[in-house]
């Protein structure tokens, strides 16, 4: 059976303390693998948040793109509680596009976190969503 998984390449030396970040805000946070390069940089990682693994790395090879909002993380919450909890976290220091508010489908934010990976964050979905 194939299998998907997000993968998060990072440009500068971030894939580490991002995924350490990750994982000490959802209870369920729990790094799998880590291997490092020669120099100290993530070769390949592998973690879990909210139930989802995620791989990521630090890209030996500069390019010219980054994250985009394009593509993001969405987690349903399941308390108001924790949904401000991560609102918090993941946006400060980061690009909030969408403030934590409700717009019509109960409380939502969207927000860029400070390494650039984009979160939508929603307390509970509509039925039509599930």
């Amino acid at each position: 059976m194939s299998t998907m998984e997000p993968f998060l390449m990072f440009q500068k030396g971030e894939a580490e303390e991002a995924m350490t970040f990750y994982t000490g805000l959802f209870a369920d946070g729990e790094v799998l693998t880590l291997v490092h390069t020669p120099e100290g940089t993530v070769q390949q990682a592998v973690f879990t948040v909210a139930g989802q693994r995620v791989r990521c790395f630090d890209s030996p090879v500069p390019h010219a793109w980054d994250f985009t909002p394009g593509v993001s993380l969405f987690v349903t919450c399941d308390s108001r509680e924790e949904l401000e909890k991560l609102w918090a976290a993941l946006s400060e220091g980061g690009t909030p596009m969408m403030p934590l508010d409700d717009y019509g489908f109960g409380p939502f934010g969207f927000t860029a976190d400070r390494y650039g990976v984009s979160w939508q964050l929603a307390l509970e979905l509509p039925p039509e969503w599930r």
